[in-house]
């Protein structure tokens, strides 16, 4: 999808003032303002570069749960934060900026994993290695279209920094801003760092799992969208840690839901075909748990089945419809529910202690619930 399909009438415009109700269409609109007002730059460098750049707008156009920006925002109205106060529509354009960073993990990811497609469409390396075979220039397509989805990805870290630093907070709100955008960019690419070495070594326990969960996923897609609000709006010590504690449950509950759908999902929701976790490799919780449980029942057929399936770019339908058999049969099917239902119960226990203005502590209590059981 082109950024003109997207938005036949013309990007919308950035709110005056954002409210509520309107929230998800508000970030959109922040989101379409900031990365069209980069346009010029990226043109005054070359129009082939402006050309790639557009496909990193479209990327980030293209769809998507905006549920990082939304709990920020959650985080920032439960600490206090107004919709009628000065700051909002700088703050909103602040927490959108989470949608850029989001856009770097899933484009590098893609490129680490060799997925072909996201959100039903091509991914940005395989589009950049299709068009140069198109154009038949020379050098290697995979490598022009690697080396492409690398420097975007990069793009859209950079302009993440950028447009929070522009968003117009008050300096006080940007400078309590910093500690968790900077912790958070951090572990997100130590989380990623941490799931490559795991593959490679072939290390498969539900420790390491829950260590790549905790990082690679909940540390930015809950716990710190949720303290960044919360610094923004200047919310005192106790607020920030039950934020936090809830944030990395309900985040790692997110990632089990995840990997739960990456081998049982519908292509046709989830935009992905089916069992390509296990195509890629991951080493998640689901097929840890899957892999102990084969070898203390001295189940050795089954425990080789699994191990062989992941990491197999040949897998087919019928192999996915085998592991995933195993997997029910094994277990951990039920135990990765089990823990993703205790996760979100230990996540609202946190919320509910916790003295979140309304009607924050409703709307969170509710993105928690939305959030694990998704089925895309």
């Amino acid at each position: 999808m082109t950024r003109a399909e997207a938005y036949p009438d013309g990007a919308p415009e950035a709110p005056e003032r954002p409210d509520d109700a309107g929230l998800t269409g508000a970030i959109e609109a922040a989101l379409a303002s900031y990365v069209g007002s980069r346009a010029a730059d990226t043109a005054a460098i070359d129009p082939a570069f402006a050309d790639a750049a557009e496909a990193l707008t479209e990327f980030v156009l293209s769809g998507g749960k905006r549920i990082r920006p939304t709990f920020a925002w959650w985080g920032w109205r439960g600490a206090g934060g107004a919709v009628d106060a000065p700051e909002a529509v700088a703050v909103l354009k602040a927490i959108s900026a989470l949608e850029l960073i989001q856009a770097c993990a899933l484009i590098h990811d893609d490129l680490i994993d060799a997925s072909e497609t996201r959100r039903g469409r091509p991914t940005v390396h395989v589009r950049f290695a299709r068009r140069h075979a198109a154009q038949r220039w020379r050098g290697s397509p995979a490598r022009f279209g690697a080396a492409a989805a690398i420097l975007l990805g990069d793009l859209a870290l950079s302009w993440a920094d950028d447009m929070l630093r522009s968003a117009g907070l008050p300096q006080p709100a940007r400078d309590r801003a910093s500690l968790p955008w900077e912790a958070m960019r951090t572990e997100v690419l130590g989380g990623q760092y941490l799931d490559v070495l795991h593959q490679s070594t072939g290390e498969m326990s539900a420790r390491s799992a829950m260590q790549v969960n905790r990082y690679k996923t909940a540390a930015y897609t809950v716990e710190r969208p949720l303290h960044l609000g919360a610094a923004i709006a200047g919310a005192g010590p106790e607020l920030t840690a039950s934020y936090r504690r809830f944030g990395a449950d309900i985040g790692v509950a997110f990632q089990l839901r995840d990997d739960l759908l990456g081998v049982f999902g519908d292509p046709e929701v989830t935009g992905k075909p089916a069992g390509d976790d296990l195509r890629e490799g991951k080493q998640t919780l689901l097929v840890a748990i899957a892999v102990e449980r084969a070898e203390e029942r001295g189940r050795t057929a089954a425990r080789e089945a699994v191990t062989a399936a992941l990491g197999d770019p040949d897998l087919d339908t019928a192999g996915v419809e085998r592991v995933r058999d195993l997997l029910t049969e094994l277990g951990a099917v039920q135990a990765v529910e089990q823990r993703i239902a205790a996760l979100t119960g230990s996540a609202l226990d946190a919320l509910s202690a916790a003295e979140v203005a309304e009607p924050a502590a409703s709307q969170l209590a509710d993105l928690a619930v939305t959030a694990t059981r998704r089925r895309s």
